[in-house]
């Protein structure tokens, strides 16, 4: 069987917690599919293909693997720009995040997010995690198709 591994967009600005998810998913052969941006501006220029993201392939990412704090732009306004854009508010959006502040939580799913995953401490199970995310966004899900016809912006 062959499995089809679709793009996953990962915004993280803590260096260490991007090598180790970037690390975790290149064990599954995930790695080549996956789009690291630093802070939610860029997040924003990728999806917009603004920028230095202006020549890249059309087409979305399967799922948005988006931390909360973050510099320029934090992740709590990148989901709401996401969610209220009829272009991309279909793309899964799974908060991987260290909070675990409730109001964080209520905020995140009260703007769309898909999924909200508190980042482990200890290096194994950061590592597992991210893995099994990894596979199921980007191998199990079916993520929705591609509109038909996009809207210019």
């Amino acid at each position: 069987m062959t499995v089809s591994y679709k793009p996953i967009l990962l915004a993280d600005d803590n260096p260490q917690d991007a090598e180790l998810a970037l690390a975790a998913m290149e064990e599954q052969r995930l790695a080549e599919k996956v789009t690291l941006c630093r802070d939610g501006s860029e997040v924003l220029d990728y999806l917009y293909r603004r920028g230095p993201y202006a020549a890249r392939p059309e087409g979305q990412p399967t799922v948005i693997m988006l931390d909360l704090k973050m510099p320029k732009v934090d992740g709590l306004e990148v989901l709401r720009a996401i969610k209220s854009d009829d272009m991309l508010k279909r793309i899964p959006v799974v908060i991987f995040t260290s909070s675990r502040e409730e109001q964080d939580i209520l905020r995140c799913y009260a703007f769309g997010a898909n999924a909200y995953v508190v980042k482990p401490v200890e290096f194994g199970a950061f590592r597992k995690t991210v893995t099994e995310l990894g596979l199921f966004w980007g191998t199990i899900n079916e993520p929705p198709p591609p509109d038909p016809a996009p809207a210019a912006r």
